[in-house]
């Protein structure tokens, strides 16, 4: 009993010190949102290398700052590197399953390249998780309905196994 007093200040200080650091997760380090600017900057004026080099530096200085891998993503969608876009969707997905924007995006992705009934997948489970109306839901469902980009329809319509 005379440690209860003691016992319970304690605890007080280790359930604010844990609220204080999970709460430290939800921003990016000081140096890593200089970072993320630059490379948003130079993805806006189609410096795609120029953003990737911002972006992958700022995952050097905060790697656990998960959305930097959509960043990542987008600047390798944009310069035509599906395949590495799908890659940095998955490990954030890997730190978040439930990731709407990455499930979203790597759909997108997914539908780039060509693989649209994996795209399905994504977009059956974005709906079944944030519905219809959901932003990311609505815009997987926008990439797919535009279908793959043109040069997948000729390569697969040249193999003769284009589907309209």
């Amino acid at each position: 009993m005379r440690f209860a007093p003691a016992a319970a200040a304690l605890s007080l200080v280790f359930a604010t010190v844990a609220s204080v650091s999970s709460a430290g997760e939800l921003e990016a380090d000081p140096r890593a949102q200089v970072l993320i600017a630059q490379g948003e900057a130079a993805l806006e004026s189609g410096d795609t290398q120029g953003a990737i080099d911002a972006f992958e530096a700022a995952l050097a200085v905060d790697p656990d700052y998960t959305p930097i891998l959509l960043s990542l993503a987008e600047a390798a969608r944009q310069d035509g590197l599906q395949g590495k876009a799908i890659r940095y969707y998955r490990e954030a997905l890997a730190r978040n399953p439930d990731y709407f924007a990455a499930l979203s995006g790597e759909g997108e992705a997914l539908v780039e390249k060509g693989a649209v009934d994996k795209a399905q997948r994504n977009l059956a489970r974005l709906e079944s998780m944030c519905g219809q109306s959901c932003p990311e839901t609505q815009a997987l469902q926008a990439r797919i309905a535009a279908g793959p980009p043109a040069r997948f329809a000729v390569e697969t319509a040249e193999d003769g196994s284009a589907a309209n």
